[in-house]
């Protein structure tokens, strides 16, 4: 083979790979203001994944990286101890002694407050005095309350890419004008099943319109105070222009779990990022006791944020005593200092993988407190679930999984030996719940690409095209007004009106100079 026929043959091998959209590697910075476990675990999956591909990824965050062997750089920031004044705040709302309406704004206000503490924070002044416009290419933002710190987008001058760890609330939809169809796409706080019915559909229309005239102006109106402290007009853009600098947003959701809804291209769903595709060995006494238990074995696990404390003692005995009488080994998530008891079935740790546990094929049951990031990877393989909700999204979360028959809920409040052993012995006995979430947990996995693939993709995309505009909604830049055609049809309504009293008018007129031309008849007429 002579050197011109190499040549050939070399460009006709290399030709389709130089043609191809290549990004090189780009500077990220994850910014995670939330001290949340379950929810880091969302956000800091997708900063991992992106170290992966090759990024140069720092995090900052206000806990322990929950990654310890992560490929991302990561800088803790050290916060004043707020442990009691949250443990007062959780019990209460757990027990029910607080109303919804306070239990919003308080957790509002201790979320925005703990948001502008970070940005306060002497490190986190100092690492702005010293970094300028291009030190990073991309903001990966993980929001929750804290939406002002967008600023950070500002100052880099860089597109922002926000992730969200569950279904999209009213806030995500309006920062990429996500429509919000409310006749029958639910509020994420409304656990309706679509289609709604009449008064369902009422309940979801005054539920949304609380949001947006009551929650909405309340969060905008200290967004802003903060906002205009933290990032000074004289430095910054206006906050309205930096919320359009939001190019994505990743929602831990799957259009499979529901509800059906229209969504911009923008707004990309990568439901189940958390979960690794391939299991992690299992510590080896959990995995002796999985791997022995050929009858099965129960996970209990009330999340990250709930401890002991924060329960009843009662609700906790109630717990322990039904539990404790399965014939199962229980596999329980639980402080060590705070045991309820011992019981020779009942296996305590303060700390269990999750996600390698609901993996391996002996696990029977969860018994879950409902978080979507437990429920979606109960979903995932295919474990039926106990739930007993707590707070927040949780009891939505639960009606949805009872509904679709992948397993039962109990109420935390009412709860007895009774109502959680007969949820318990339902779900375990009849073999339904579990052939419903694995009938699920297939459909839930077929998909083009894997979470953490949508998650590479779509970043890279965003960076190629240089924030990637041509994405984004006109509804982002229209006001509610204009979203409403509220505008256009004040203006139609006031051309009717002005053409019905230009009408009037003439009728009037007419009117009147037919009487003036009929009056002198009249009076001749009566002359005569």
């Amino acid at each position: 083979m002579n050197n011109a026929k190499l040549l050939l043959l070399i460009f006709t091998i290399l030709a389709p790979i130089g043609l191809a959209p290549v990004t090189d590697a780009a500077r990220i910075l994850g910014f995670f203001s939330t001290g949340t476990k379950s929810h880091l675990l969302i956000h800091c999956s997708i900063a991992e994944q992106l170290a992966r591909a090759g990024h140069e990824v720092t995090v900052i965050g206000i806990t322990e990286n929950v990654y310890p062997n992560a490929t991302y750089k990561h800088i803790r920031l050290q916060l004043s101890d707020v442990s009691e004044k949250y443990a007062k705040t959780l019990f209460d709302v757990v027990n029910g002694r607080m109303s919804f309406l306070k239990t919003v704004t308080v957790r509002m206000r201790q979320y925005m407050s703990r948001a502008d503490e970070i940005m306060r924070h002497p490190w986190m002044r100092e690492f702005l005095r010293n970094s300028r416009a291009g030190d990073y290419d991309l903001l990966l933002f993980g929001f929750l309350m804290n939406e002002y710190q967008i600023g950070l987008a500002a100052h880099f001058r860089c597109p922002i890419v926000m992730t969200w760890v569950i279904q999209p609330a009213l806030q995500i939809h309006r920062f990429v004008g996500n429509p919000q169809q409310l006749s029958y796409v639910p509020s994420f706080v409304s656990p309706f099943k679509q289609p709604m019915n009449f008064m369902q559909r009422v309940k979801n229309f005054l539920v949304t319109q609380f949001e947006q005239n009551m929650l909405v102006p309340y969060l905008d109106y200290n967004t802003q105070k903060l906002y205009d402290y933290n990032f000074p007009s004289d430095r910054y853009p206006p906050l309205d222009e930096v919320r359009k600098n939001v190019s994505l947003i990743f929602t831990n959701h799957h259009f499979s779990q529901g509800p059906i809804r229209p969504n911009v291209p923008n707004l990309i769903e990568i439901g189940g990022i958390q979960i690794k595709e391939k299991p992690d060995p299992l510590p080896t006494d959990i995995a002796k006791v999985l791997d022995e238990s050929k009858e099965g074995v129960i996970y209990f696990s009330l999340g990250s944020n709930i401890k002991g404390s924060h329960l009843n003692e009662e609700k906790i005995k109630i717990m322990f005593n039904v539990i404790s009488k399965l014939p199962y080994k229980v596999l329980w998530k639980w402080s060590p200092t705070e045991l309820p008891g011992e019981s020779k079935n009942i296996i305590f740790r303060d700390w269990l993988p999750q996600d390698d546990i609901l993996a391996h094929p002996n696990v029977k049951l969860f018994i879950t407190h409902g978080g979507m990031g437990s429920v979606v990877e109960s979903q995932y393989h295919g474990v039926p679930m106990v739930g007993i909700p707590l707070f927040g999204d949780q009891p939505s979360n639960m009606v949805n999984v009872e509904r679709s028959g992948y397993g039962l809920a109990v109420d935390y409040l009412t709860l007895s030996e009774e109502s959680l052993n007969n949820a318990i012995q339902d779900v375990l006995n009849n073999p339904k719940y579990k052939e419903a979430v694995q009938t699920f947990s297939r459909l839930y996995r077929d998909r083009p690409m894997t979470p953490r693939e949508t998650v590479v993709y779509w970043v890279d995309y965003v960076l190629r095209h240089k924030g990637a505009k041509h994405m984004q909604s006109p509804a982002v830049h229209m006001n509610r007004w204009q979203l409403l055609s509220l505008d256009v049809i004040g203006f139609l309504l006031a051309i009717v009106l002005t053409i019905s009293v230009v009408i009037v008018k003439v009728c009037k007129l007419i009117c009147c100079r037919g009487r003036k031309n009929k009056l002198p008849k009249v009076e001749k007429a009566k002359k005569n």
